[in-house]
């Protein structure tokens, strides 16, 4: 795995050394790729040099790193929706040794109050209904004119991304190819747009009302996977559950139904899916005293005290463009030690994943409660 960051960027007369996060063995992944460089490379070329930067999808921190070795202490504001990719940043600053000061952390609900007079770099994410979002938000606040750099690969650059981009912000023109990948140099109009609001669509073979904002996967059905999970939940007398990657958190509040007097902890890595499942708990009108959220990387920062009885899992197998199996291997340790003895795991995921061969490596048991053609649950008991 390379780790050696130069970018190409003056100023950085050592090379940052960056890591993914959590750091993975894979040789294949790395903490930044050619869009990151192709930023730095297109400001220095332009030589800005503003009073404040705004980066935002910054995946690892790679460009607010390269910015503060080149820049000294000029103001960074960092906006992401990932835990991961803040603590990713946060390490990486650590670890090269640069100042934290002035650098603000944000996720990507409140961008409408940030930007003005800042020099704004973006990573193009993959939902485009989260890109849009973030563009309206911007939209509130940037004065005509002002510019927003967008790094992305080519083959994610075409016209209807570009026409998006002027419906939400302003007029968009892409540079030329460089290292496959291209700077979208957007231009504000000055004019606000009206801001997204969250998706809300029914279930009604359960009797729920759901709310996505604009991250969240799965925006106005449920996916296979859940419906076979919800098909099939565990029965017992549960009283600390947690929904791990609970996503808008349909699998917590059907079993906040089905065990009533159960703590239900929704856990997720995107603040939007957090904020999702917590105004689902609200919209469904559960107890407000038994639903407890957490924004964070897995279970890496919940607290020691929660035992649970039973872990409900949904694990990716995808860390932004990047198809890796850790996040599901963190997931099931993480679900390991937050479980008490005889506790379940109950996950679902794609027959092809083999997540049984990592069950049995880890718990010494699983057993297979259902499946279809696609989707397969398992259970292991700690």
């Amino acid at each position: 795995m390379t780790t050696q960051f130069s970018a190409l960027f003056p100023g950085l007369d050592n090379p940052l050394i960056l890591k993914r996060y959590p750091d993975s063995s894979d040789a294949n992944l790395q903490a930044w790729d050619a869009a990151d460089e192709h930023l730095l490379k297109h400001l220095d070329e332009s030589g800005m040099l503003p009073r404040r930067w705004l980066v935002i999808n910054d995946s690892f921190g790679a460009l607010t790193c390269a910015l503060r070795a080149r820049h000294g202490d000029t103001p960074i504001d960092f906006a992401a929706d990932g835990r991961t990719a803040h603590l990713g940043a946060l390490e990486n600053l650590q670890s090269n040794s640069l100042c934290q000061q002035e650098i603000h952390f944000h996720d990507c609900s409140q961008l409408q109050s940030l930007g003005n007079d800042a020099a704004i770099l973006m990573k193009l994410p993959k939902n485009l209904n989260f890109f849009a979002d973030t563009l309206s938000q911007l939209s509130q606040t940037l004065r005509a004119g002002q510019q927003v750099l967008i790094g992305a690969k080519a083959k994610h650059i075409n016209q209807s991304l570009l026409t998006l981009i002027g419906k939400n912000l302003g007029e968009a023109n892409a540079s030329l190819a460089w290292k496959k990948t291209r700077v979208i140099v957007v231009t504000a109009d000055g004019k606000p747009r009206p801001l997204s609001k969250p998706n809300r669509w029914p279930v009604p073979e359960l009797g729920l009302i759901l709310e996505n904002h604009s991250n969240v996967f799965a925006a106005n059905k449920l996916d296979i996977g859940a419906r076979l999970m919800l098909d099939n939940l565990p029965v017992g007398d549960f009283s600390q559950v947690i929904d791990l990657g609970c996503g808008n958190g349909v699998l917590g509040l059907q079993t906040a139904r089905l065990y009533p007097n159960a703590n239900v902890h929704f856990v997720d890595e995107s603040a939007m899916a957090v904020a999702s499942a917590m105004a689902n708990w609200a919209l469904n009108k559960l107890n407000p005293d038994l639903g407890k959220f957490h924004w964070d990387d897995c279970l890496s920062h919940l607290d020691a005290g929660i035992s649970a009885d039973l872990v409900l899992c949904n694990p990716p197998f995808h860390q932004g463009e990047a198809i890796t199996d850790h996040i599901a291997w963190q997931m099931f340790n993480d679900a390991k030690r937050s479980l008490k003895p005889g506790g379940l795991l109950h996950i679902v995921g794609n027959r092809h994943l083999g997540y049984h061969v990592k069950l049995k490596r880890l718990f010494g048991n699983c057993k297979t409660i259902a499946s279809n053609g696609k989707f397969v649950i398992l259970q292991s008991v700690a």
